[in-house]
C-alpha cells in the first residue's frame, strides 16, 4: 500500500513492490519510469490491456537481457493499483500470473478505498 501522506497515486498490492526490488537495476529503473508516467497521467511507452479475460487490468512491459519484466495494474477511482510484478522468458502471460492479479483486484474492489480527492492529485 501507499504510505500515509504520500503524494503518489500508486498503490502496491501483495508483494508487488518487493518483487520489483529483486529485479536488476536497469529493469527497476525502466519499471519506475513507466510507473512515474502513469502516476503523472502521461502515456506509457509499452502498455496493453489484458483483454476479455481481465478487461480492467493492463500490463506494463519491458525487456532486459532476454527477460521480460511485467507489471499488471488497474486504474480505479483515481488510484493506480499495481497488482502483480513478475518476469518471464516468453512473451505470453501465464494464466497463473493473470489470475493472481485478478484475485488482488477483487480484494481492491471489496476494500472500497476512498476515491482520490482531486485536491490530493499531483498536477500533470
Amino acid at each position: 500500500m501507499t504510505s500515509v501522506g504520500s503524494k503518489t497515486r500508486i498503490k502496491w498490492e501483495g508483494d508487488s513492490q518487493k518483487r520489483i526490488g529483486d529485479w536488476p537495476k536497469e529493469a527497476r529503473q525502466d519499471a519506475g519510469l513507466e510507473l512515474h508516467r502513469l502516476d503523472s497521467f502521461e502515456e506509457t511507452l509499452d502498455s496493453k490491456p489484458m483483454g476479455k479475460s481481465a478487461p480492467d487490468i493492463s500490463e506494463l512491459r519491458n525487456e532486459h537481457l532476454g527477460v521480460w519484466y511485467r507489471r499488471l495494474y488497474a486504474p480505479r477511482a483515481g488510484w493506480v493499483y499495481v497488482l502483480h510484478c513478475f518476469n518471464k522468458k516468453t512473451n505470453k502471460t501465464s494464466l497463473r500470473d493473470l489470475n493472481l492479479a485478478k484475485d488482488r483486484f477483487d480484494i481492491v474492489r471489496a476494500r472500497k478505498d476512498k476515491p482520490l480527492n482531486k485536491k490530493e492529485e499531483r498536477s500533470a
